[in-house]
C-alpha cells in the first residue's frame, strides 16, 4: 500500500511541474494565438496558428514591419494582430492610396503592387499626423478588410503584447514569419 501511494505522489509531482512549466512558457516567454478573420491576407490567413514572443520587447523596440499581437481598442479582452508601418516620432500620412513616413513613400513589397490604401477616421486623407512617445501605427495587410490604425489611433507599447516569430498551423505554412524590409 505504500509503494502504492508513493507512485501517486509521484504522478502528482510530475503533474505539478509539468503544469508549473507549461504556466511559465504560456504566461512569460510564448502564446500561441489564431488569426480570426481577413485583415491580414494573405501574408496570415484567417484560422493560421503562430506563436507569439512575449519576451523580445522586453530588450528591443518594437521594428516596423512586425507583426504584433496587442489588445484590441475599446478592449474586452480581445486581442488583434496587426503589422507595425509607424514608429514613435515618425510624421505618417495616407494620400493617395500610398502610405508615406516623413514625407518618403513606404514601400511594402509584402503587398500586391496594385494595393490602394484609403484613409480612415483617425488617420484622414492627406493630413500628416506626428506619432506620439511609446506609440505605433499599426495597419492589416488586408487594407480593405482592416480595422487599424487608420480608424483608432495608435497602439500603446504597454497595449502590445508580442511578436508574431513561429507559425505552426496550417503544415503547408509551418516556420518562421517572413522579416519584411523597408527603404525610405
Amino acid at each position: 500500500m505504500q509503494k502504492l501511494g508513493a507512485f501517486f505522489l509521484d504522478i502528482i509531482e510530475v503533474v505539478v511541474f509539468a503544469i508549473a512549466i507549461f504556466l511559465f512558457v504560456y504566461l512569460l516567454i510564448m502564446q500561441p494565438h489564431k488569426i480570426k478573420g481577413d485583415s491580414m491576407q494573405p501574408n496570415y490567413p484567417n484560422g493560421e496558428y503562430l506563436l507569439t514572443d512575449k519576451i523580445s520587447y522586453r530588450f528591443n523596440d518594437p521594428q516596423r514591419g512586425d507583426v504584433i499581437v496587442f489588445e484590441a481598442p475599446g478592449a474586452n479582452g480581445d486581442e488583434f494582430i496587426k503589422r507595425i508601418i509607424g514608429l514613435p516620432g515618425e510624421k505618417i500620412k495616407v494620400e493617395g492610396g500610398k502610405v508615406y513616413i516623413n514625407g518618403k513613400i513606404l514601400k511594402e513589397e509584402y503587398l500586391s503592387p496594385t494595393l490602394y490604401t484609403s484613409s480612415g477616421a483617425f488617420l484622414t486623407e492627406g493630413k500628416e499626423y506626428l506619432i506620439p512617445p511609446n506609440n505605433y501605427i499599426v495597419f492589416g495587410d488586408n487594407r480593405i478588410a482592416s480595422s487599424d490604425s487608420r480608424s483608432w489611433g495608435p497602439v500603446s507599447r504597454d497595449k502590445i503584447r508580442g511578436k508574431a516569430f513561429f507559425v505552426y498551423w496550417p503544415p503547408q505554412s509551418f516556420g518562421s514569419t517572413k522579416k519584411v524590409s523597408y527603404s525610405l
